[in-house]
């Protein structure tokens, strides 16, 4: 995990941007209305809350710029020099140092005027109090627009640096432009760095993170650096120097011993000699790079005693790689980490915290109680069986181990499933799921399991013994009440009967939808067909009653009189049994006869008048209409130009 996350930073806006959120918060948030009619406290403590809400909410604004950005003493020394190296330490502190005055000279505006405020003796003078305390305060943030817009580049920046940890396990891989080393940290970590013919192609640090002995590794990328004084080197050289410099890690300086990377072997001896000071405590080890395209050995006698005169020393390592065959690299990624955790243990074993672990330690020695010598007794048998074990399991492990950092394809791991202890020998390599049809095995897991089934399966057995005995009893029955083959015939009718019922009723359910009233459509929608059919399934004269229905109804309609054209009502007005003809109730409405139903629609326009007066759609309806919306209607007005502040 890295010191700082310069990702939450949030974003800087600039000094106009500044002056709109501030002063249309404050609109948002404080009253709006003022008349000369109010008492003149009212008017002071309406004006003094507009200044102090404006000054607070500039306050916070600033204080939390003030607190996302680092302060460069407080963190590591790595992103402090390489903060200076890419923004100018002093133009960085410049711009924060300006933002903490600003705020200070608005907190002592917006005082001094609240002051003032509390004399004022007119809703006028408190108004123009008002003005000029936002306007002084607006002036000092458009003041500071420069410094605004520089830390928003600088966020943006911080946001896209990788992020570094300065105490983590880490390799650092350094040399001149177009020597292989982001061609190397993409052969043995994830990282995905852009590699091109020509130098200078990575201008920034890069990481990259693998796993070495279970452990999370970061490989640092750093730019090439070419052989000249310090103050000459330009921002990107200066960001290898940086990590070179404060980052405690394993150093790999790459030599190009086929010298197409455009610069000769003497230079790059000649820039590991310039930078050997920042090696200092440090891991180092010199890797021969592109030895796909000559061989080390046949080099020039004077390239192989420069190089060996920058490894002549006992803590300098020297490898050969090729990342095109990829030969070495594995060779050079294991020396690199296992020097590096060689250090990091020794520094560990000489801090003063080792001397309060040792003092906490006791450790207790037994007093002999006679002369005689006690060994440990082991059977041959069981040594000579653990030996083995041993050995078989230690080479077993050697060989994964090897095509693991090969990164082998025949890589499978330690196949522990071989050591288990089952009944059946065939069982241990089978694949049990952790999850099934969507439930987790454990879940159901048992050790009783075995006992309970066997349990279950007896309380089946009984069962259906009961069942058997069950059936037998009820052929003997029904072999004692022997039944005609008339009976039978009606037996399985109403059975037939009972299964249409049934169906019907289920298909009646399945259907969704409310409740409806039964009116009188739904009555008359059986034919006298129907009705002579049901009434012979109950046993009835169904064809009498149908005609006999059938014939009054036709007698009643001879009966009524025919109206024609000059009886009707058409250029007249309905007569009194004509109006109660109409309104009288169908059947399934629910009135009892027509003055009931006008009563009935009576009542229901009265209930309207009620929801007709406020506007209402229902009783239901509970919107509250707002004719006069207050960003539309609030504000000042003067001369033809329409302020919201």
């Amino acid at each position: 995990m890295s010191v700082y996350n310069f990702k939450t930073i949030q974003v800087v806006p600039s000094g106009k941007e500044m002056v709109d959120i501030c002063l249309t918060r404050t609109q948002r948030k404080t009253p709006t209305v003022v008349h000369p009619g109010y008492a003149i406290s009212r008017i002071r403590k309406f004006y003094m809350r507009k200044v102090k809400y404006t000054q607070s909410t500039i306050h916070d604004k600033l204080s939390q710029i003030l607190t996302d950005f680092p302060i460069l003493e407080q963190v590591h020394p790595f992103y402090s020099d390489l903060m200076n190296v890419l923004y100018d330490k002093d133009h960085y502190k410049l711009a924060l140092g300006q933002l903490n005055t600003a705020r200070n000279l608005i907190d002592h505006i917006a005082k001094d005027y609240v002051r003032l405020l509390k004399f004022g003796d007119s809703l006028y003078r408190c108004k123009q109090l008002k003005r000029a305390a936002l306007g002084r305060m607006m002036k000092i943030l458009t003041k500071n627009h420069t410094s605004l817009v520089y830390l928003e580049e600088v966020r943006q920046h911080l946001a896209r640096l990788p992020s570094i940890d300065p105490n983590t396990r880490t390799i650092v891989v350094c040399g001149y432009p177009n020597v292989g080393k982001s061609s190397f940290m993409n052969k043995i970590t994830r990282a995905e760095v852009d590699v091109q013919p020509y130098a200078f192609t990575t201008k920034s640090l890069f990481v990259g993170h693998m796993d070495y002995r279970h452990l999370r590794w970061q490989v640092l990328d750093t730019p090439g650096i070419l052989d000249h004084p310090l103050e000459e080197r330009n921002t990107i050289e200066m960001q290898s120097v940086t990590a070179l410099a404060h980052l405690r890690a394993s150093i790999l300086f790459f030599i190009d011993i086929s010298e197409q990377c455009g610069y000769s072997i003497e230079q790059q001896c000649s820039l590991f000699k310039s930078l050997k000071p920042l090696f200092i405590n440090k891991p180092i080890i010199v890797v021969m790079t592109k030895i796909d395209l000559i061989d080390p050995n046949k080099m020039s006698p004077e390239n192989q005693k420069l190089i060996s005169e920058i490894s002549s020393d006992d803590k300098i390592l020297l490898l050969t790689m090729s990342t095109v065959s990829e030969e070495g690299v594995s060779s050079v990624k294991k020396a690199a980490c296992e020097a590096l955790l060689e250090q990091r243990a020794t520094l560990k074993l000489k801090s003063s915290r080792m001397g309060e672990i040792a003092n906490r330690m006791h450790l207790a020695v037994p007093v002999p109680r006679d002369d005689i010598e006690r060994p440990a007794n082991i059977p041959e048998t069981v040594s000579m069986e653990s030996k083995a074990v041993f050995e078989e399991r230690q080479r077993e492990w050697e060989e994964q181990e090897e095509l693991y950092y090969m990164m082998d394809p025949d890589f499978v791991g330690i196949k522990h499933q071989k050591r288990y202890l089952l009944e059946n020998d065939d069982w241990k390599f089978d694949k049990i799921p952790e999850v099934m049809d969507g439930k987790n095995i454990m879940d159901f897991y048992d050790p009783q399991l075995l006992t309970k089934l066997e349990q279950i399966e007896r309380e089946e057995l009984v069962r259906l013994r009961k069942l058997e005995d069950d059936r037998v009893e009820r052929e003997l029955l029904e072999s004692q009440f022997e039944l005609t083959d008339e009976q039978k015939d009606k037996l399985r009718r109403i059975r037939t009967r009972r299964g249409e019922l049934i169906l019907a009723s289920r298909k009646k359910k399945s259907i969704i939808a409310g409740n409806i009233a039964r009116t009188a459509d739904g009555v008359h929608k059986r034919s006298f067909g129907d009705l002579s059919e049901h009434l012979t399934g109950l046993g009835l004269a169904g064809d009498d009653v149908a005609d006999a229905v059938r014939a009054r109804s036709s007698s009643r309609s001879q009966s009524r009189p025919s109206r024609s054209v000059s009886t009707s009502r058409v250029g007249r007005k309905r007569t009194r049994e004509e109006i109660e003809r109409s309104m009288t109730p169908a059947p399934g409405e629910g009135y009892r006869n027509v003055k009931h139903k006008m009563e009935a629609q009576k009542l229901a326009r009265r209930g309207q008048k009620e929801l007709a007066r406020d506007g209402r759609r229902s009783e239901a309806d509970r919107h509250v209409y707002d004719f006069m919306p207050k960003h539309l209607f609030s504000g000042k007005s003067s001369m033809g130009s329409r302020d919201y502040r």
